[in-house]
């Protein structure tokens, strides 16, 4: 017998070996979207890379190289606004001023109101004010007693309206009163609450969270529990969180670990769920119908007008018919498939996304809106999945408590917003939502179009993204002018507006009369001039070269 036989064999199965291992590694990289976003180790580097400046007052207002006039119709027009929204909201912005010290998050959210190189600039001559004294249905009030039109959505909560959220809090604190702030043991409300939400979610079991995030953190950890598998699926530019495995690229201190972030809408993605063994679930944010592939739209990263959004029917069945082929491959895979309806659940329908797009999850997570106004993050998901310990292996266990899961306040809210849901009222707010949200859109965009404005707005039923048609350095000034017309947007501005599902058609004309002005006057300062030519794609260039010349 050849002896060198057995060295031929062990090395064809060693280059058979190596070759699928570069195999799957190729077919990863293939399915990851070609962006940054796309790639985590890639964007964390160039997060370490990139060079922090200021523009002087000079580059401040000609960035674009505008001409002299130009600068100067901006300087007095940025000046103007800086004084009328000093004089309008003193005492906001004086408190916001001296809590800013102390207050880590307003100097994170003061920063990053947009894009780098201009903030130090703004921060020191145009201030806003971060507190409101009330609200009163679509209005809020600051501490001078101005009126806002509330845009910011409470970050998703408020999908009600603020009066129904106040009577939800004052409801279940009565319910609960008897008990209080008793924890360990349970209020019999908390049953009631299980009961509607497994017909809800049409799911077997709950747990009850502190927030959505530590909701998301549970699902992946006894999807990997249940499944012995590694390895978590997000897609790119989807938001689950600010822990490290959903959020794996800048903004996180540790490097990616268990997570592949994948293309949405690619079959490239499912050739990944479908040949690799280690993926324990895939986690859905239904948020990203409106921008697949990218992520959350901030005014801090409106480098120039390449942002993208929209959902209009034809998009939506394309989401629709994406979310099905994923169903379909991980129910073949045996991979859990999450739902995170943190931030639209009960906005875009009464059964969540889940009824809106006609696909049933393994697991959903719920959040804001369903505590009534507390804060809450709450797990549905199949008996199989949600079951913390194995009988066979009493020391083998998926451990997590939370010592307020289940607060009585917080479930009594719960329980008067589950109440609410099952009302005719509710009843009417769902009929037709979509359709009426659509025309609302639909007349924000005619009426900028008439008024020959270089913007547009996309939508999700009642989310909004702010899309720019001309490509121009300065679109993120926008989020100011309509603070000076009475709108109130949160920290990231013109990325996301959120209308609670309260507006009348008279309150939405207010709005739209009003965004149509703001945009108007900002125009008319001269933000939106562009030199000869101006493109995208030149805005880009002009950036990296500044870069460059600063690292180097």
């Amino acid at each position: 017998m050849d002896e060198t036989l057995p060295l031929y064999l062990f090395g064809a199965l060693a280059l058979g070996a190596l070759a699928r291992k570069a195999w799957r590694r190729l077919q990863l990289s293939r399915a990851k979207h070609r962006s940054l976003a796309g790639h985590a180790r890639m964007a964390k580097r160039v997060a370490a890379w990139l060079p922090g400046y200021a523009y002087g007052e000079a580059q401040f207002f000609a960035a674009d190289g505008a001409p002299p006039e130009v600068a100067a119709q901006r300087r007095a027009g940025f000046m103007a606004l800086a004084q009328w929204l000093q004089t309008q909201h003193p005492r906001s912005i004086a408190l916001t001023d001296e809590a800013r010290e102390g207050l880590s998050d307003l100097q994170f959210t003061g920063a990053y109101r947009v894009p780098f190189q201009f903030s130090p600039f703004l921060r020191r001559h145009l201030k806003l004010g971060a507190f409101y004294a009330a609200s009163d249905g679509v209005l809020l009030r600051d501490l001078d007693g101005q009126a806002f039109y509330d845009l910011s959505g409470s970050y998703g909560v408020n999908v009600f309206g603020v009066e129904r959220y106040k009577r939800c809090i004052a409801e279940g604190s009565a319910r609960v009163a008897a008990l209080g702030p008793v924890l360990g043991g349970l209020h019999p409300v908390v049953a009631e609450n299980v009961a509607r939400l497994r017909r809800i979610s049409g799911l077997d079991e709950v747990s009850f969270h502190m927030s959505g995030t530590e909701a998301v953190m549970q699902a992946v950890r006894l999807a990997r529990y249940h499944t012995r598998r590694s390895h978590l699926v997000r897609f790119c530019g989807a938001y689950h969180g600010w822990w490290e495995d959903v959020q794996p690229g800048p903004g996180n201190p540790q490097p990616p670990r268990d997570t592949y972030t994948l293309a949405d809408l690619d079959p490239r993605a499912l050739a990944v769920l479908r040949t690799r063994t280690d993926i324990a679930c895939v986690l859905v944010n239904p948020l990203q119908a409106l921008h697949p592939n990218r992520g959350a739209p901030g005014d801090s990263s409106l480098l120039d007008s390449s942002r993208r959004a929209g959902a209009d029917p034809a998009q939506r069945a394309a989401y629709t018919a994406w979310l099905k082929q994923l169903r379909q491959v991980c129910s073949e895979r045996s991979i859990v498939l999450i739902f995170d309806e943190i931030f639209v659940g009960f906005r875009l329908a009464r059964g969540g996304a889940q009824e809106y797009f006609g696909v049933r999850a393994d697991m959903v997570t719920y959040g804001k809106t369903l505590g009534g106004g507390l804060p809450v993050g709450v797990l549905c998901g199949r008996a199989a999945l949600m079951k913390r310990f194995r009988e066979e292996r009493p020391a083998d266990i998926c451990f997590a408590r939370g010592t307020f899961n289940a607060h009585p306040y917080v479930t009594g809210a719960m329980a008067s917003f589950l109440d609410y849901l099952e009302t005719p009222e509710a009843d009417a707010i769902y009929e037709g939502l979509d359709a009426r949200q659509d025309a609302r859109t639909a007349r924000m965009n005619a009426a900028l179009q008439q008024a020959g404005l270089p913007l547009r707005v996309a939508n999700l039923s009642s989310i909004w993204t702010v899309v720019y048609t001309a490509p121009s350095r300065y679109n993120w000034m926008l989020q100011f002018y309509l603070r000076a017309q009475g709108l109130a947007l949160s920290w990231v501005g013109t990325g996301r507006l959120i209308f609670s599902l309260d507006y009348s058609e008279a309150q939405f004309d207010a709005v739209l009369q009003r965004f149509v002005a703001a945009a108007q006057s900002m125009q008319a300062d001269g933000w939106w001039w562009a030199p000869p030519g101006q493109t995208d794609k030149r805005i880009k260039r002009q950036l990296l070269r500044e870069v460059l010349a600063r690292m180097f």
